[in-house]
């Protein structure tokens, strides 16, 4: 359609004054897979649990599902990212999804006797400290997650993963020497953090006093 001389022309993309695109709903494929990954929790609970939690057929269950849960925890991030879709809701929800699989997998193991309470309540004292002091220091910045703090992720979920299957000989070991690789990558990762929120609130303070 051909507009007249007083009608108002469309802004071009990228210029003053262009419409911005509408932000992300919230149903998008990486937020239904971080909620595909909260109602997995209450699923792989009850699989851990089933007739006694010890048989190693509902066992083999329960660790799919946590596989599956895992899994989406390294696509749906991503997904948001490469396509646009981060949202207030997938901020907020990723990192509780995240500790809920990790948290209840820990938690169920230490009460069936698996894994000593000492392991447990290290990662997840960790995790909750780490998190705690990410909010500490929000005002200032966002520290970002460092490479070995992926790998410890990665380890953890191996490790945990071996530990819902029932095994026994050279695998039985073997998972006990990741974890024990999965805790020395917990505190190794919660220092370096640890010193990365503390220099950047001294920087943040220094910049405040000089504003003033």
């Amino acid at each position: 359609m051909i507009k007249g001389p007083g009608a108002p022309a469309a802004a071009a993309p990228g210029r003053p004054g262009a419409a911005l695109p509408p932000p992300p709903g919230i149903w998008n494929i990486a937020n239904m897979l971080t909620m595909l990954r909260l109602l997995l929790v209450p699923v792989f609970v009850l699989l851990l649990f089933a007739d006694g939690g010890h048989d190693p057929k509902w066992r083999s269950v329960a660790w799919a599902s946590f596989a599956i849960a895992m899994i989406t925890d390294l696509f749906d991030g991503e997904i948001a990212r490469r396509k646009g879709l981060v949202t207030d809701f997938g901020k907020i929800a990723d990192p509780i999804a995240d500790k809920a699989i990790m948290g209840s997998a820990l938690i169920g193991l230490s009460v069936l006797g698996d894994l000593p309470w000492w392991v447990t309540i290290v990662i997840l004292a960790r995790e909750l400290g780490i998190t705690l002091m990410r909010f500490w220091v929000i005002r200032y910045g966002v520290i970002p997650a460092s490479r070995g703090g992926k790998l410890k992720t990665l380890t953890q979920g191996i490790a945990v993963g071996m530990y819902v299957l029932v095994l026994d000989g050279w695998l039985a070991t073997a998972r006990a020497w990741l974890m024990g690789l999965a805790v020395l990558l917990t505190l190794a990762t919660a220092l370096d953090y640890i010193s990365q929120a503390v220099r950047m609130r001294r920087q943040g303070l220094a910049a405040e006093r000089e504003g003033r």
